[in-house]
């Protein structure tokens, strides 16, 4: 028996997402969710609702797979508060009589994660990087070990709660017909123990959560003044620039750039290191990067142990006519 088979049986309502909106538009995981949520439907036979919050047009999620939106409208809800937001879960949760909910691996929803699960008594899996293994028990494929290895986790509840691991499944544009209701779930006061004063947010840049690419530099770089280059190189590839933790504690960059283990967990398709050595927490936080690419005048620099390509050379040297090297093929294509 598949497992499709095995399951369809037991979730026969509709699959529940929560689809992660800011700034005017949904942040690229909720795409991500919903192709992983429609392809598990697909398989049971069932449907994907996503739960949306203050989000305005949500007609895009129908590209992806999503047939229905609960969308939540509330001013009380205009910054994030996760008890609050978990709880508006839950709701849409039992409104829907749903026994899978699907979270993705942003900050916020690693923070839910934890509060929906507990509010809906259901088992959770977090760093999930394929479809459901098995059914009969209900088992998954998730990182484990700074993702330097992978574990199989059975969960027994009956109602499940799962993370999706940032770029681990893929977006697929499946589209279906969208129906949109509006969901006014009861939110009390105890739902606002913790207040938002303010969001201090970099704009005009891609963020590190959303980036395909994300170029990196590390103490080779010698001194904030030489981070024009890296700028540079990641505007023409469109990318998010990031650090590593000496480069922040140094306060060459702002903290909010640091990438690894005890920074922002970094999973993009390419992952470009300049001048970073390569410790053990910085590999540990970007190594579920598809590709990556470190340049270091060190041959013996331990980030090329795990590099998909390196460069040995000056990074003043070589980082200049990599840009040059783009432009032009960006003038040409």
């Amino acid at each position: 028996m598949g497992w499709g088979e095995d399951l369809k049986s037991k979730i026969i309502m509709s699959i529940l997402i929560y689809a992660e909106y800011a700034e005017g538009k949904f942040k690229k995981v909720a795409f991500e969710l919903a192709s992983y949520a429609k392809k598990v439907a697909e398989t049971l036979g069932t449907t994907v609702t996503a739960v949306t919050v203050n989000a305005g047009d949500v007609s895009e999620l129908s590209k992806y797979g999503v047939d229905k939106v609960l969308k939540v409208n509330n001013d009380k809800l205009s910054g994030f508060t996760a008890k609050a937001y978990a709880d508006v879960i839950k709701q849409a949760a039992v409104k829907e009589n749903v026994k899978l909910v699907l979270l993705s691996s942003t900050t916020d929803s690693v923070y839910l994660s934890s509060l929906v699960s507990v509010a809906l008594e259901a088992g959770y899996a977090s760093n999930v990087v394929g479809l459901p293994v098995s059914t009969s028990p209900f088992q998954v494929k998730r990182n484990a070990f700074s993702n330097k290895a992978f574990n199989i986790t059975e969960i027994t509840t009956d109602i499940k709660v799962l993370g999706l691991a940032k770029n681990s499944y893929g977006i697929f544009e499946t589209p279906s017909t969208l129906t949109e209701e509006d969901f006014n779930p009861t939110i009390g006061e105890n739902d606002f123990g913790v207040k938002v004063e303010s969001v201090e947010k970099v704009s005009g840049k891609v963020s590190i959560a959303d980036a395909d690419i994300v170029v990196s530099a590390g103490r080779g770089l010698k001194g904030p003044e030489n981070w024009g280059m890296v700028e540079e190189l990641a505007s023409v590839l469109g990318a998010a620039t990031a650090c590593s933790k000496p480069v922040s504690d140094l306060g060459w960059r702002p903290h909010g750039e640091h990438v690894g283990q005890t920074g922002k967990p970094v999973a993009t398709n390419l992952y470009i290191a300049i001048g970073i050595s390569g410790a053990i927490q910085h590999i540990a936080g970007i190594n579920s990067s598809k590709v990556k690419v470190v340049i270091n005048s060190d041959p013996e620099a331990p980030f090329f142990k795990v590099a998909d390509y390196g460069i040995v050379g000056d990074a003043f040297e070589i980082v200049p006519q990599l840009i040059e090297k783009f432009k032009a093929f960006k003038a040409h294509n």
